[in-house]
């Protein structure tokens, strides 16, 4: 087991969903953003880092039916699977680090709320901006969520990046356009407070 496989599997391992910083009960943003989209309830939508998410079971409470998750963590994934019961037979689960994809398949919707702000080396962001790149249909949109510039620096003893909208839209300027962008400030379990941002992209 590698290093950051370990790091995550520890984690879920010892703590539970309200034990987490970044554990939400229902994303409102994210859930508003795909909203707002007016996808068909056939769209294909993949969560990436979306083990300890409620993500993936909101939107199947929407009806939509073509829906996968992804996580490096078997253990986060797991945790889920038994929240939703039956109904995780119908979801396509993933373990694995997106880094480490080959082949991915097409999605109309890519949505990523505070894993990529993990990602700190340039060649790994470069490498993730790839994938994503190629995982989604021309068309079709990321959501992408970070801490902002006035976010933490740290998250589960990790250095993570902050950006700005201006900077997460620079790294992605080659395959996609920007076209919203929500500020949050998250309240942790802990009651701290967390400033995130969240873009909303298209592929071009």
């Amino acid at each position: 087991m590698n290093k950051k496989k370990e790091h995550w599997e520890s984690i879920y391992g010892n703590k539970d969903d309200h034990q987490v910083s970044w554990y939400q009960d229902v994303p409102k943003t994210s859930l508003r953003l795909i909203n707002e989209l007016q996808l068909s309830l056939e769209s294909s939508i993949i969560d990436i880092g979306g083990g300890n998410s409620n993500f993936t079971i909101e939107l199947q409470k929407i009806g939509y039916k073509n829906l996968s998750v992804l996580d490096i963590s078997g253990l986060a994934l797991m945790r889920t699977k038994e929240k939703m019961g039956d109904a995780a037979n119908t979801v396509n689960w993933v373990e694995s680090d997106v880094l480490d994809l080959d082949e991915f398949n097409k999605y109309d919707v890519i949505h990523d709320r505070a894993t990529f702000h993990f990602i700190t080396n340039e060649d790994d962001i470069k490498k993730y901006v790839d994938i994503i790149s190629g995982a989604i249909i021309k068309g079709g949109h990321l959501v992408i969520s970070t801490f902002a510039i006035t976010g933490p620096e740290k998250c589960s003893n990790l250095q993570v990046s902050q950006y700005s909208s201006s900077g997460l839209a620079q790294v992605f300027n080659e395959n996609f356009k920007l076209i919203r962008v929500v500020n949050e400030v998250h309240t942790s379990p802990y009651n701290t407070k967390q400033d995130f941002i969240f873009c909303l992209f298209a592929r071009l």
